[in-house]
């Protein structure tokens, strides 16, 4: 049976993150659910400077502190995508593909998802040249010129984030001054390798497999003015101008203005009793880190509130014997980052790591085997040896098999292996289970690792529509997904990709990419943005985060 929660917060930003701290600090029985990976937008800035008493940070790291803090007062984070709810009852009803949750109040933290530029080529060139994170894809455009489209906090700062990788940075913006703090605005100015352009509009891109030329059109003159790369030259567009509100789940449930902003008293309540709203899905002056974490808290107090006086009129106690056990133990819950790299004679994972991964591989019901073929002459080869044989430690389900290249050209063959790091898995008859890493599993992708291993060796809850979808794929198809290790999106595309390998008995093989190690893959595929899944070696990629049903439909589309 279902517990009932006396709070779920639906969204795992800095809204829902500091509304996990109140709650969980006021001992509310609490649950976070979120469809991909804790943070919200502040994992995807490279630097935070503006968050008072953190003087400066990276975005990753104080997601990462965020996460620590809700679970230092009992919180668990869960991965799940809500596809439906209901608020009409007394109860409010979540609904996934896998579960239903029930809660006594909600808070709704889903925040806004990057707004398009609006200019030509912009959907044909995205992940050939035209980028929306600057942590993610960054290093993607070292040494070319770079355009940012935008006036506000994020083109500014992530403008200056830029300037690590390319050759120039260009701030285009349609209005005559910065929207953002002058300070910020002056930082930029000031910076020798961004030049700003005001007035202007990005108004097309074009190129063949990568971008060659945009045309900009200023407003006041309604001059055109066209950039060339040259032949075989190419450039960056990133868009930062601003975001829409993730809402579109809750339309006709809660009250929303036209823009489909949730609207809230400054208490935080919509108009349904027991639903708040905090973050940047609600109208505001200013949003900022710093009014999301307001939000979440004062959403949570309302909800302890409210919690309260719906349990003294029903005769609740107000606070139960916590036994409830969480059905996810997700990858999302360990921590990110702490992996690095080291010398083969030195550990890899953190103590704390160990412990957390040991907990989580208690849910193992099958053996699993991992092979990995190691290249001597590659220190990458040579780390995940290291990574892998502490793996192997933390269960008596994992078995590692070790060989030299070209010390077994048999399993060498059955296994597919092309490149070097590489680690594959097999499953408790000894078969291979289509899933390979090409890379050393570090930051966000030892989600995806773990995933693999509990999809393989525990349960992985796919529907029985989506298993035979699966099953009906035709044998040798390949699937490759192309990450950098600092993407928060990529996981979950990489985690999709093999559970379809493993359900399809077979036909699939899914194999994960760091691009960093690999630049004859980057460039066959122009992979200018990641996650970038490809098909059978077709040579049109798909980029961006996808749910698992739009990747099995790519897949089964070929």
């Amino acid at each position: 049976m279902n517990p009932i929660y006396d709070l779920i917060i639906i969204g795992a930003g800095s809204a829902g993150l500091a509304a996990g701290v109140y709650a969980g600090r006021a001992k509310l029985k609490t649950l976070i659910l979120e469809k991909s990976n804790p943070g919200g937008q502040v994992g995807n800035t490279a630097e935070v400077v503006n968050y008072p008493g953190i003087r400066k940070t990276g975005g990753p790291e104080l997601v990462e502190e965020m996460k620590n803090h809700v679970r230092d007062f009992g919180v668990k984070i869960e991965t799940a995508e809500i596809e439906r709810v209901d608020f009409s009852g007394e109860i409010k009803t979540l609904y996934a593909s896998s579960r239903t949750y029930q809660s006594r109040s909600v808070i709704i933290a889903t925040g806004a998802s990057p707004r398009k530029g609006g200019f030509d080529g912009e959907e044909q060139y995205s992940g050939h040249g035209v980028a929306y994170c600057a942590t993610c894809d960054g290093e993607f455009f070292s040494g070319l010129d770079i355009f940012v489209i935008g006036g506000g906090f994020a083109a500014a700062e992530e403008a200056i984030y830029l300037t690590r990788f390319a050759k120039s940075v260009t701030i285009v913006i349609r209005g005559s001054d910065f929207s953002c703090a002058r300070t910020v605005a002056d930082k930029a100015l000031a910076h020798p390798k961004i030049t700003v352009k005001f007035n202007t509009l990005l108004d097309k891109v074009e190129g063949d497999s990568l971008l060659r030329r945009a045309y900009f059109k200023n407003k006041l003159t309604g001059e055109t003015e066209v950039y060339e790369a040259g032949e075989n030259g190419t450039f960056g567009v990133f868009v930062f101008v601003g975001y829409d509100p993730a809402t579109e789940l809750f339309q006709g449930h809660v009250e929303m203005d036209k823009d489909g902003y949730i609207l809230t008293d400054e208490a935080m309540h919509t108009n349904i009793p027991g639903v708040f709203a905090a973050g940047d899905l609600r109208p505001k002056l200013l949003r900022q880190i710093v009014t999301a974490v307001a939000d979440g808290a004062v959403a949570a107090t309302s909800a302890e509130k409210y919690v309260t006086k719906e349990k003294e009129r029903l005769g609740i106690p107000m606070f139960e014997e916590d036994a409830v056990t969480i059905e996810e133990a997700p990858a999302s819950e360990q921590k990110e980052g702490s992996a690095k790299p080291v010398a083969p004679n030195g550990d890899y994972l953190s103590g704390e790591l160990k412990g957390q991964l040991s907990q989580v591989f208690q849910r193992l019901k099958k053996d699993m085997t991992i092979v990995t073929v190691v290249d001597s002459s590659n220190k990458k080869s040579l780390e995940l040896e290291v990574f892998l044989r502490e793996i192997e430690s933390l269960s008596d389900h994992i078995h590692l098999q070790v060989y030299q290249k070209g010390e077994n050209p048999e399993i060498e063959q059955k296994l597919g292996i092309e490149r070097f790091p590489v680690a594959a898995f097999l499953n408790d008859v000894g078969q291979f289970s289509g899933v390979k890493f090409s890379a050393v599993p570090g930051g966000h992708e030892i989600n995806s690792f773990v995933l693999g291993i509990l999809h393989l060796a525990a349960e992985d809850k796919l529907t029985p529509e989506q298993v035979e979808k699966i099953r009906q794929l035709p044998p040798n198809t390949v699937l490759k997904v192309g990450v950098t290790l600092a993407c928060p999106y990529c996981p979950d595309v990489v985690a999709a990709a093999h559970s379809i390998a493993i359900a399809s008995g077979g036909n699939v093989t899914a194999e994960m990419l760091d691009v960093a190690l690999f630049p004859d893959i980057r460039e066959k595929y122009r992979i200018m943005s990641v996650p970038a899944l490809i098909v059978n070696n077709n040579e049109q990629a798909t980029f961006g985060s996808q749910t698992f049903d739009q990747i099995l439909k790519k897949v089964i589309e070929g």
